[in-house]
């Protein structure tokens, strides 16, 4: 693991729940639409994500994956060459133009960002038109399992071949479980997970390091480790009373091969991100 350059940190998190929504979203969004670079800026991704940063590190504290844990993905991305990604927490865009910038040069055809709060979503689209990225990137605004659930039903979403997972932290292991109920994950799909260190989500790693016999063992359980709640198969079942789900939660029959990867928050905090790649499936 390279060592973090503090000349590129942000401003430090504040302290409590006070470092996102609290109206630094949409001021990020007019820092960079008055910036005075702005024509220069305009169509092309590297330079609003300079600028987002810019803004990081003078103004507030933005909850991004920044450029250490960015590049991690990026580099996944230029391997595995994703004709559809996923990404599961949009926040205020900096991993979609990141990644969907990567996914477009890897010969991709569609980046997915769900977000489930529509001011956040808003600040995305109109971040992703100014990065001139509309062409591949698709947002959209809602809880994460109805608009996975939505997207398959309306026959937009097939198969996700990369999914990266930075939204709320006891939704990791519940919405996994979801996409492979629905067949998106199957063998070759990789999955990357953001912030498995800092703030940390044990139930996530466990599953994806499970053995196909240790998920058998485990078929149906409800996660409680560490005190963060699960959602069973039955949740989905009552919200989505047409969609056929099997009995089970997620398909324990497929095998992955998961990795963390180290790196750094974008203040420079230690921070991973789990990279797993579902290589098979046990009949």
């Amino acid at each position: 693991m390279a060592d973090f350059n503090q000349e590129k940190a942000y401003a430090a998190q504040e302290d409590g729940a006070d470092f996102f929504d609290d109206g630094r979203e949409i001021e990020l969004l007019h820092y960079v639409y008055s910036h005075p670079h702005l024509e220069d800026i305009r169509g092309s991704p590297e330079k609003v994500l300079e600028a987002i940063d810019e803004y990081g590190r003078t103004k507030k504290y933005l909850m991004n994956v920044g450029e250490s844990k960015g590049r991690i993905v990026s580099d996944l991305i230029a391997e595995v060459k994703p004709q559809v990604m996923v990404e599961l927490g949009g926040y205020i865009g900096y991993s979609c133009i990141l990644f969907g910038n990567a996914v477009r040069k890897a010969g991709g055809k569609r980046y997915y960002s769900l977000e489930m709060n529509p001011e956040f979503a808003a600040v995305i689209m109109s971040l992703v038109d100014l990065a001139g990225l509309s062409d591949i990137v698709k947002v959209i605004v809602g809880a994460s399992d109805a608009s996975i659930v939505r997207l398959v039903s309306e026959g937009q979403l097939h198969h996700i071949d990369l999914m990266f997972l930075d939204h709320y932290k006891p939704a990791y292991t519940t919405d996994l479980k979801l996409c492979e109920e629905l067949k998106l994950i199957t063998p070759g799909s990789v999955l990357a997970a953001d912030n498995v260190i800092k703030p940390g989500n044990p139930p996530y790693l466990e599953y994806v390091r499970r053995t196909v016999e240790e998920k058998r063992e485990n078929l149906g359980e409800v996660v409680k480790s560490q005190g963060i709640p699960g959602k069973t198969v039955d949740q989905y079942k009552k919200r989505y009373g047409d969609m056929q789900f099997n009995q089970s939660s997620g398909n324990p029959n497929l095998v992955y091969e998961s990795e963390l990867i180290h790196s750094f928050e974008p203040t420079g905090v230690p921070d991973g991100v789990e990279i797993t790649r579902c290589t098979g499936e046990h009949q």
